[in-house]
């Protein structure tokens, strides 16, 4: 094994990091020392790097930290802006999750707008008459006397931006600071996830609002991750893995070989850690199982591939929730493979499905009741229908049948829905193991997932999240061979 192999191997022990373990990281080190890097800075002004720091002084007072919170958007010397930024920073990371979120609501009610000041602007402005002319334009003549509405309409503009934009924009600028932003928006969202309080909701989407622009395409690199890259990065693509675990040192050499791609965003500010990664296969026809993915052994001849199989993509920072990223990557990855493979044709994504089991089952449950309470005596309506409005047949008559005849071999229950439902949720899964009975279950699988993945709906968007993803980046679903 090789130095760059040995070191992966070591730090990461190919245990793939899950959400709350990334979380826990994010709430206990400093900015920059979160997995693996390895390289404290020595300079003054960058936030402390010192995993031990916290240690040392295990839990300033809130005071404290709140002071040096006031300082980092009150002061106006530049010379002392930095070690400021610094001294709030590493407070912030020896605080408790608790007195955290205790600082972040005293950021968030404290320094928000102030709308007495608001208000009074907004009755100053009110209270001018703008002259105007024919068409209810400006008049050239009266220029002199907009003044007092440019300067209203200067001092509105300014009064409506709250004071933690200072705090946002002034760490934005700062080594670590944009990654100390990413780390403190996690904590909110944290929050919010337990307790939705109104002024921290304003809090989280001013700062998604200022992420979204600093984050922008133009602002970020994409990267080819190989081999040949950092071990630190590479540690970084097995941990951040969400989607398909990586098992071994092999496993992610093959996902970086001859037939894969990973491309990763990477940014300035927050150098050597990808904000999200994806990872593509390049084969000669659209893959039916992962598994023809993952150990495809030997890989397809890159000449010979016809598609692009996107088949993980993971975000590495929780604080970015919401930011589409992914949408961004996806399309530049397309053009990149289109210029550099132009014999590839298609492009396709083979994800998960992760809530469909869970609606299905639902639904063959309820309608099951409905259908055995309705079978003895169902009142109907003028034109036919069920007297129910909950009702609905969800199988097809051809789909009922097939299952009903496999009820009376198997005694599985009373109606094809519930026939279908016993088979699902059997403990031994033997439908998956039986031609006859997969044959029979595979077609109304198949038309009830699409059905899942396009029309069910919420709030407007597809019900299950990573359909609405895929969907919303210009996805369409085939009909399966």
């Amino acid at each position: 094994m090789n130095r760059k192999g040995w070191a992966i191997l070591m730090r990461s022990k190919m245990k793939p990091t899950t959400t709350t373990t990334n979380q826990h990281l994010f709430n206990k080190l400093p900015i920059s020392n979160e997995v693996g890097l390895t390289k404290p800075s020595s300079q003054g002004n960058q936030f402390s790097q010192n995993p031990s720091s916290s240690m040392q002084n295990p839990e300033r007072e809130l005071k404290v930290v709140q002071a040096s919170m006031h300082s980092s958007i009150s002061t106006s010397k530049t010379d002392i802006i930095d070690s400021v930024l610094n001294d709030f920073s590493e407070g912030y990371f020896s605080l408790s999750i608790q007195k955290r979120q205790e600082l972040l609501l005293v950021l968030a009610r404290e320094y928000d707008v102030n709308r007495t000041q608001v208000r009074e602007l907004i009755h100053q402005y009110l209270g001018l008459e703008p002259p105007v002319g024919e068409k209810g334009q400006a008049s050239g003549l009266d220029e002199s006397l907009l003044s007092a509405f440019y300067r209203t309409e200067r001092n509105l503009r300014h009064a409506l931006q709250p004071k933690y934009e200072i705090l946002f924009e002034r760490l934005n600028t700062h080594p670590g600071g944009l990654k100390f932003l990413t780390i403190l928006r996690a904590d909110l969202l944290s929050m919010l996830a337990k307790e939705n309080i109104a002024s921290l909701r304003a809090l989280d989407s001013y700062l998604k609002e200022k992420l979204a622009t600093w984050l922008s395409p133009a602002a970020l690199e994409l990267h080819h991750i190989t081999w040949d890259d950092s071990a630190s990065l590479l540690e970084k693509i097995v941990a951040y893995e969400a989607v398909h675990p990586i098992s071994n040192l092999l496993d992610l050499k093959r996902r970086l070989g001859v037939g894969r791609r990973c491309f990763g965003y990477l940014h300035p500010a927050i150098p050597g850690e990808p904000l999200i990664f994806i990872e593509v296969a390049l084969l000669k026809n659209v893959a039916q199982t992962i598994q023809e993915v993952l150990w495809d052994d030997p890989p397809t001849p890159e000449s010979e591939a016809s598609c692009a199989l996107f088949y993980s993509i993971s975000s590495t920072q929780p604080g970015l929730a919401g930011i589409n990223l992914g949408k961004f990557l996806i399309k530049r990855v397309i053009e990149l493979v289109k210029r550099d493979m132009p014999h590839v044709s298609t492009f396709a994504t083979l994800s998960p499905i992760p809530g469909y089991m869970q609606w299905l089952l639902s639904k063959l449950a309820s309608q099951s009741k409905l259908a055995e309470s309705e079978a003895g005596y169902t009142p109907h309506m003028s034109d036919g229908r069920s007297g129910s409005t909950f009702r609905e047949n969800i199988l097809h008559p051809e789909e009922e049948a097939a299952l009903m005849e496999l009820s009376e071999e198997f005694s599985f229950g009373k109606n094809g829905m519930e026939v279908m439902w016993n088979l699902l949720t059997s403990r031994n899964y033997e439908w998956t193991s039986s031609e006859r009975l997969l044959s029979v279950v595979q077609a109304p699988l198949m038309r009830l997932c699409a059905r899942y993945l396009l029309q069910e709906k919420k709030r407007g968007k597809a019900l299950d999240a990573v359909a609405n993803f895929h969907l919303q980046n210009g996805a369409v679903c085939l009909p399966s061979s």
